[in-house]
């Protein structure tokens, strides 16, 4: 499968990583240019790209930038890319941290990836957002194995979210339909299921246990 991958930090790094030791054809995007992503593409055989190409003939491209970042994206990032494209938007709001106020997510109540979907102009899928980086390396067991870790997945597009839980599934991780765009509050940071490390049940259990209410630290 063709996929693109905007970001090369923590989490877009060990994605390339791993999709391209699976055998997909990587196609990877920074802010800072291609030039500044030889060493990650000599180690993994990835396509370093212009931001502007990542999403070329793509099935799957992944976001994951700061949300500050996200409206500095080109526009029609997307229009050269694979009919059904599914966007995946790995992204969370820190406005005390890094990200600064965004009015759509303070006053109106409008989830991360909401906000994220009218910036780009693209349906997305919420996911990765609490996995820590470094699991996806260490952590992906066979189906059905016992200690299984299992990912909350949200949005809107079923075909999308299934295309999306099945790439999951092949890293090696279970996933939990977690609902549509506007319930993906429940996996914004600082939630119960936000970092957890467990199986189907608990992320499931976890699901169900967050408030809407956003945290004071996760406000701006």
């Amino acid at each position: 499968m063709k996929i693109g991958i905007i970001g090369a930090g923590n989490i877009g790094g060990n994605l390339t990583r791993r999709l391209t030791a699976l055998g997909h054809d990587v196609s990877v995007a920074n802010s800072r240019g291609p030039h500044t992503l030889t060493a990650l593409a000599e180690e993994t055989g990835a396509t370093p790209v212009p931001v502007e190409e990542a999403a070329r003939g793509a099935e799957i491209v992944v976001v994951t930038i700061p949300l500050k970042a996200v409206p500095k994206l080109p526009s029609g990032l997307f229009d050269e890319a694979a009919d059904g494209v599914a966007v995946i938007d790995t992204g969370n709001y820190y406005p005390q941290q890094r990200d600064g106020r965004i009015a759509e997510i303070e006053d109106e109540g409008l989830t991360e990836s909401r906000w994220t979907e009218r910036q780009i102009g693209h349906p997305v899928i919420k996911a990765f957002n609490g996995t820590y980086a470094q699991d996806i390396l260490d952590r992906p067991l066979p189906a059905g194995a016992p200690d299984r870790m299992a990912l909350p997945v949200a949005g809107d597009d079923e075909v999308a979210k299934g295309k999306v839980r099945s790439l999951i599934d092949e890293l090696g991780f279970d996933t939990v339909d977690a609902g549509g765009i506007d319930d993906s509050w429940r996996q914004q940071p600082d939630t119960p299921v936000y970092g957890l490390r467990a199986g189907a049940q608990a992320v499931t259990k976890a699901l169900a246990e967050a408030s809407p209410e956003r945290p004071a630290g996760f406000r701006a």
